[in-house]
């Protein structure tokens, strides 16, 4: 595409179009885009767009669209084409930052987001003078630009809060320090200047405060791998300067909005965190600025309200504490009973009361009050810092911790008995206060795996949580029965299993709620126990236990995705596909009225996928069904077929990406369950799999291969004599796969079940061509994995044609390339394969080379025998070779950038391992002491005098023990 006014105008009119909110105008402009998206210059003419434009609208479209362009092209991924040619990338590198420093806020953001993105695969390497450009623009004054850079620098450097420690790491930290720490440093203090001398201009300050808030976020980035030299050099400025902030209070930045934050807010909050991070990490050098950032921030604590605007500040700061009272080296700031009390009387009671925004969540923003409350994901509540607190004290302090609050909790449960309807919320704070004192440690899968012996749970559970879900309405006081189903879940491990057996029936019923808070509670709570495991691994509750609630389970299952705002509610579904795992067969009645509702939700979801943790349950729960109700009658598999092929066709034809891994996964396993013959509908399906245009998205790769494996285990011979002229295609596959290194064991994959069910006849014209591709690529880029696949398949073409074919293949390609393979591969490289299958199949194959070969015994060859039976033995006796030289990297599939869907297992889909030497062989030691004596009666005296001069003592001793087992001798 050439940098021209009429393409400028092209593409004007197709970002517009994209924006349109008919599918029918906007599916074809996308499409447009995507096409042209490899062109050279396209990059430019969106820049040029952006930068020359003159409707806004088209600006910020233009600027999404580059972002997301390069998030999806940038990397260059091993084994692909490269695709942004070299000189667009140049151009964008010139020109991206001052761009982005001229353009109006919204677009900086997403060209800054755009450059760290960049960033992260060139700087510094390939883009040296990324940080010289972004320092001197320090100088220009302009805060616009300045802000433009703190940005850009935030979004690159932020990522060192999580990186693993590595040399390369360091390295590029140093060189950020050595350019970036100084500037900063000098920033920072003219900024704080301006600050005062700006004390009464609101406009300049909130461009100033903008600026310390990135700075601090800068520092808290610099200094979290280690505590640079620089850094604590100039820690005196850095201290000083945070806590002069922390005890600054301009009216002029106080915001009347009682919801959002002010950058007041948003700079103290930050520099709590980097408080507490000099605490935690480096509290040796800190220690000197120790006590007056407690004081400075129980006094913030002390004094604020509880405006949700608040809530980040006070849990950073909250949180600090939290992180201080754990270090031994602080203990004695807390140890008087004074300050205890104080600190659970001020700080922690008041933060964990139920606010009126609180209540607001939890009735008209359910999905967020959930994924706060539910995942984690509140760690900026100022619940959640509470209870870090509550924890951190009792690190040192259990007992008095506990006899403070066991008065609190007692008096608010009594507040709550005088007037239930009124003073709900007192027995809310009560049961998260008794739930923060009990849990010392707490995982996502167990729930509480340590608790504070001076608590009864089971007691507070029997008095305190059951009477509310007993209760006859299931919609009275729902956060409180939110909070008992909650206490269920997070204490499942200490509460006694017949209390559990007690509550599931609550549980049940509780699915009904209006609530969809509630009814998503009490769906998780019943996936949680379905999950939990008792003596020998078996799960707590059995099946036997549940069969008088079946019906009912089910049922209220299924109509809680009925219910408001819960149609595609994830944690449902995921309690559907768990009750489905628990209950095995006794969910067989059910099924068909079960598979059509499942079928009429995945209709109605494929027309618009936004959720895939949903979406992924509901395709567990189809294999589920399938997997219980044909294990018991696989005749069964003619109904699911019925019921889900005209779902699945619509999936495909309309080509909806997100669902279209998942349909092969399950027509894997349908079409695994037919015993002889593939239905004709299959067959049809069967020539549309080999399209290359399914071949592109990497997600599909692994469901795609698994379903051509399914059709050659279960119809190879059909497709020989009825699809004949699609073999090449089939091959065209393994070609394409074969050449990448992230795919190339599922090219194997596909290869090892055509020379396993093929027949012979039908691959016969291919074969040479097949060695020679894989010979190609021996030679191009050789790696381990590559390598084990190799050995495999060559072993298994060994067991399936022989190891005469195997060795007359090799030389036809090369005179002697048959012992060229044996010496340079084989060899010195068996020890590398992995897996009981993959050795097996190589012990089997190697054994047919070293007894049914006859050029081995009397040429050239013959050399190699006794090093290729001393690698069989090593193979059968020592241990794997799994080291992989340093030069392999290899990308996971999961990680090729952009939007493409990314193939995730169905693990209810899951293919039963296939032994292909299984029925031929059982003990391949025992057969390769069978085949020697065999091989040594055809030619008596020869094996025995090869063995007797050239073998290794161990090894012939090893060999001596399997001829033994085997009762044979050798003659």
């Amino acid at each position: 595409m050439e940098l021209s006014d009429a393409n400028l105008q092209t593409l004007t009119e197709y970002l517009k179009k994209t924006l349109d909110p008919d599918p029918a105008v906007r599916r074809p402009a996308e499409k447009f885009l995507e096409s042209v998206e490899g062109s050279q210059n396209y990059p430019l003419l969106l820049l040029t767009l952006l930068e020359k434009s003159q409707e806004n609208v088209i600006k910020v479209c233009a600027s999404v669209t580059f972002k997301n362009y390069i998030k999806r092209n940038w990397r260059i991924v091993e084994d692909e084409p490269n695709k942004i040619c070299e000189s667009d990338r140049i151009a964008i590198k010139a020109n991206i930052v001052p761009l982005m420093l001229s353009s109006p806020e919204q677009i900086q953001k997403q060209l800054s987001d755009a450059i760290s993105i960049i960033g992260r695969e060139d700087f510094p390497q390939k883009w040296p003078d990324l940080l010289t450009e972004m320092v001197n623009r320090f100088q220009s004054g302009d805060f616009h630009v300045i802000n433009g850079v703190l940005r850009t620098a935030h979004s690159l450097f932020k990522r060192y809060r999580h990186e693993f420690k590595s040399n390369e790491l360091w390295t590029e930290i140093k060189l950020v320090l050595d350019a970036f720490a100084l500037p900063l440093t000098n920033l920072f203090k003219a900024t704080i200047e301006l600050c005062s001398t700006h004390a009464n201009d609101a406009s300049a300050l909130k461009v100033l405060f903008s600026s310390l808030i990135l700075i601090a976020k800068l520092f808290y980035s610099l200094n979290f791998q280690d505590l640079p030299e620089f850094f604590e050099d100039n820690m005196e400025t850095w201290m000083t300067n945070f806590h002069s902030l922390l005890t600054l209070d301009n009216k002029l930045l106080q915001t009347d909005d009682e919801e959002e934050a002010g950058l007041l807010e948003l700079l103290k909050s930050q520099i709590c965190d980097n408080a507490a991070l000099y605490a935690q990490k480096y509290d040796e050098e800190f220690q000197p600025y120790l006590p007056r950032f407690v004081t400075a921030i129980w006094n913030l604590l002390v004094t604020t309200g509880q405006e949700v605007k608040y809530d980040l500040l006070v849990s950073n700061a909250i949180q600090f504490l939290a992180s201080v009272c754990e270090r031994p080296h602080y203990k004695h700031l807390f140890e008087d009973q004074n300050t205890l009390t104080s600190i659970c009387e001020k700080v922690i009671v008041p933060n964990m009361e139920f606010r009126a925004a609180d209540e607001e969540a939890f009735e008209d923003n359910s999905e967020e009050y959930i994924r706060r409350d539910l995942e984690g994901s509140d760690i900026d509540t100022r619940r959640r810092a509470a209870c870090d607190l509550v924890r951190g004290l009792c690190k040192f302090f259990e007992g008095p911790v506990t006899g403070i609050f066991s008065g609190y909790v007692n008096s608010m449960l009594q507040e709550y008995a005088k007037n239930p309807s009124v003073n709900w919320k007192h027995k809310d704070a009560a049961i998260y206060l008794v739930t923060s004192l009990a849990s010392k440690a707490q995982t996502q899968k167990h729930g509480i795996t340590q608790a504070n012996e001076l608590v009864n749970l089971t007691e507070f559970f029997v008095n305190h949580i059951q009477p509310d879900l007993k209760s006859a309405t299931v919609n009275e006081f729902p956060v409180l029965k939110a909070d008992g189903i909650k206490y269920i879940m997070i204490f499942r491990n200490q509460v006694p299993k017949e209390q559990l057996l007690v509550s599931i029936p609550l549980l049940i019923n509780h699915l009904q709620a209006e609530s969809i808070v509630v009814h998503t509670y009490a769906a998780h709570a019943l996936e949680r126990l379905f999950t939990m495991r008792g003596t020998n691994n078996a799960t707590l509750i059995t099946a036997a236990e549940m069969a008088p609630f079946v019906e009912v389970l089910l049922t209220n299952l299924f109509k809680a995705l009925t219910l408001p705002g819960s149609s595609e509610n994830e944690y449902i579904m995921k309690a559907i596909m768990r009750s489905f795992s628990l209950l095995q067969e006794s969910i067989i009645p059910y099924i068909p009225s079960v598979i059509t509702q499942l079928t009429q939700k995945l209709l109605a979801v494929s027309k618009n996928p936004s959720k895939p943790h949903f979406n992924h349950y509901m395709f567990e729960s189809i294999c589920l069904s399938v997997r219980i109700t044909c294990k018991a009658n696989p005749e069964a598999v003619g109904s699911f077929e019925e019921a889900l092929f005209l779902v699945f066709t619509e999936i495909l034809q309309n080509d909806v990406q997100e669902f279209i891994p998942y349909v092969f996964q399950v027509m894997s396993l349908l079409l695994e369950m037919h015993k002889n013959e593939i239905p004709s509908s299959y067959m049809a399906l069967f020539p549309h799999l080999l399209q290359p245009v399914l071949w592109e998205r990497t997600g599909n790769i692994p469901p795609l291969v698994r379903l051509l494996q399914a059709y050659l285990e279960r119809g190879a011979s059909t497709i020989a004599s009825a699809a004949a002229d699609k073999i090449p295609g089939l091959l065209g596959v393994f070609q394409k796969l074969i050449a990448s290194k992230a795919n190339d064991h599922q090219g194997f994959y596909l290869l090892n079940s055509i020379i396993e069910h093929m027949p012979p006849e039908s691959v016969d014209q291919y074969r040479k061509q097949i060695f020679i591709l894989l010979f190609q690529r021996l030679q191009n880029s050789k790696t381990t994995k590559f390598i084990k696949s190799f050995l495999v398949f060559i072993n298994l073409y060994c067991v399936r044609y022989g190891a005469l074919a195997l060795q007359e293949i090799f030389d036809s390609i090369q005179p002697k390339m048959f012992g060229m393979v044996l010496e340079k591969i084989i060899i010195p490289e068996i020890q590398k394969v992995s897996g009981q299958v993959e050795k097996k199949i190589c012990a089997v194959g190697i054994t047919k080379i070293l007894t049914e070969c006859p050029p081995m015994m009397d040429t050239e060859y013959t050399k190699l025998w006794i090093p290729l039976l001393q690698a069989l033995i090593g193979l059968f006796e020592l241990p794997e070779d799994d080291t992989i030289p340093d030069e392999e990297h290899f990308i996971d599939i999961e990680d090729t950038p952009g939007y493409q869907t990314a193939f995730s297992q169905l693990a209810f889909a899951g293919k039963k391992e296939h032994d292909p030497v299984g029925q031929m062989v059982n003990n391949p030691r025992i057969h390769l002491a069978q085949s020697l004596h065999k091989l040594s009666t055809a030619c008596p005296g020869r094996v025995l005098s090869m063995l007797s001069t050239s073998l290794n003592a161990e090894a012939l001793q090893y060999l001596q023990g399997y001829l033994q087992a085997a009762s044979v001798s050798l003659l």
